[in-house]
């Protein structure tokens, strides 16, 4: 039997019975209602004043307006919904764009068994669900024996309005090393907008790698205040940048990758797309292009549902356009 809400005139009812001193049990019984409904009545719907039935009546009301509504799953939003995840987006992510943008309103669990709904019938709408990847195993007593990075600058010295996000323009940088050591990507992430410039390298030589960043990042040279990279020899360049960019460099402690997090959950999104092993060799422009794009015209929950590209750029690609 489908649950009743109390009604106005049950309100009175308790109120009048509460007042003539009888107890909970007993009230629960005179009215018909089981003891849980009551309890919660009293505990949710009471004011300063204790429980007054008008009152009750208006929050439990109120509560109801403003509760969850189910939306029907229609070919439409199944469609929407295929669109979305075949581009990569999370069920958590589509639910979002949906309720921004369509005005949809789902729960990501029920995009979940959408997608497993559609394997069971033999499609491959689950082969583009975010991969987990292996937790990061902190590296204990380790030491670091790499060469040191002339003239460099710690993080420590670091202004500390970088911290709060609260401007465009501070960046973390990093590489991610192809499979066997063959090629490799320079990184970019900006703090604020997430929004991520991805390089490809066709060395890591640290001349190279500066050359790079400059030829990158200079059509953005505005929207570079600082920028806080990894302690490898490859950003041995960092004057380099620093001055074609008239930015500050900063580098964080060795080992201490959670200084640089945004970037490295970057890298981690980035991974989804190029699993370890690949050869960065027979990786195209085209192919880095597109990770890039998809990463910047995500929606990220972190950031009100709005992609990159909104933050940082003031552009917003329809997702869901034909």
């Amino acid at each position: 039997m489908s649950y009743i809400h109390l009604t106005e005139n049950e309100r009175y009812q308790i109120y009048s019975l509460k007042k003539a001193g009888l107890n909970q049990k007993e009230i629960a019984e005179h009215i018909g209602r089981s003891f849980s409904t009551l309890s919660r009545e009293l505990g949710r719907n009471k004011g300063f004043r204790g429980y007054r039935p008008k009152q009750a009546h208006k929050l439990a009301e109120e509560r109801k307006k403003k509760a969850y509504k189910a939306t029907k799953v229609t070919p439409r939003i199944l469609i929407c919904i295929e669109v979305l995840i075949r581009q990569e987006l999370s069920p958590q992510q589509v639910a979002d764009y949906l309720a921004k943008y369509a005005g949809v309103e789902l729960h990501h669990e029920t995009i979940y068994q959408i997608i497993y709904q559609d394997k069971a019938q033999g499609g491959d709408l689950y082969q583009h669900l975010r991969v987990v990847l292996k937790p990061y195993r902190k590296r204990y007593g380790r030491y670091d024996h790499r060469g040191k990075i002339k003239n460099r600058v710690c993080i420590e010295k670091r202004p500390l309005i970088v911290d709060e996000r609260s401007r465009i323009g501070d960046w973390e940088g990093d590489t991610v090393i192809g499979g066997g050591r063959k090629g490799a990507l320079l990184t970019l992430v900006e703090r604020k907008a997430l929004y991520t410039i991805i390089v490809r390298l066709n060395s890591k030589h640290a001349g190279d790698l500066a050359q790079a960043a400059v030829d990158a990042m200079t059509p953005l040279k505005d929207k570079v205040h600082t920028i806080t990279f990894d302690n490898g020899m490859e950003f041995s360049g960092h004057e380099t940048i620093a001055k074609e960019l008239n930015a500050e460099i900063y580098f964080a402690h060795p080992y201490s990758s959670w200084e640089r997090g945004i970037n490295e959950n970057t890298n981690g999104l980035i991974r989804e797309h190029f699993p370890k092993g690949t050869d960065f060799n027979q990786v195209t422009d085209d192919d880095v292009q597109r990770v890039m794009d998809r990463l910047n015209n995500s929606p990220r929950k972190t950031r009100g549902c709005q992609s990159p590209n909104e933050l940082f750029m003031a552009q917003r690609v329809d997702l869901l356009a034909a």
